[in-house]
């Protein structure tokens, strides 16, 4: 692989790996600051959370909670929304929160409870919601893994190329040397044998 190939070669990769590293910072990187990410996939916050955007959810006690604040909280087990809210009400000494859609004409029909709050959005990247509910299917986690492997061996291709070149000139100068020791073996040999002639 000649000097402009192979660097090209490594501008490409380079960019490579800095997306994959950028992509998985903002898929699964939040965590570690205490944030949870979510992907919308309805379209009743928009335009604020357009469908296919992952939004972001900090954890917030109820006294960070105030009337039209978006909160994300668990409809049921296994799902989460993104609501508005429109009207705290006081209930059996505790609080539970009226929510509404932006792009919905109407207000929830049960309240959310203060127990099923996860948090607060505090920012939104748009689409990147596609690829992190894709890559949660068993085709987009093979995806990941073979794009994983073939990104490895893009970047350590050049090395394989490298050795090979390198492996030819080693056994040239290895044979050089062989003759050249030879050569200084005749001829420390045929001056040996002169030196005995001339006495």
């Amino acid at each position: 692989m000649n000097g402009k190939v192979r660097k090209v070669w490594d501008a490409v990769t380079t960019v490579l790996v800095a997306a994959v590293a950028i992509m998985a910072v903002l898929l699964a990187g939040g965590r570690l600051v205490g944030l949870q990410a979510f992907a919308v996939r309805s379209g009743s916050m928009e335009p604020e959370y357009p469908v296919g955007s992952l939004i972001y959810v900090q954890r917030t006690d109820r006294s960070g909670i105030n009337p039209g604040d978006p909160i994300t909280f668990m409809l049921n087990e296994h799902t989460a929304a993104t609501h508005r809210v429109v009207e705290i009400i006081q209930q059996d000494g505790g609080i539970c929160y009226r929510t509404k859609g932006d792009a919905n004409t109407s207000a929830d029909i049960e309240p959310v409870q203060e127990e099923n709050v996860i948090g607060k959005p505090v920012f939104m990247v748009p689409y990147l919601g596609y690829a992190a509910s894709y890559i949660q299917t068993p085709s987009g986690r093979l995806c990941s893994c073979a794009g994983g492997a073939i990104l490895l061996i893009l970047i350590f291709v050049p090395e394989l190329f490298t050795d090979r070149r390198k492996a030819p000139g080693a056994s040239r100068q290895s044979k050089a040397g062989s003759a050249g020791q030879r050569s200084w073996g005749n001829a420390e040999e045929a001056s040996h044998i002169s030196s005995k002639e001339v006495f």
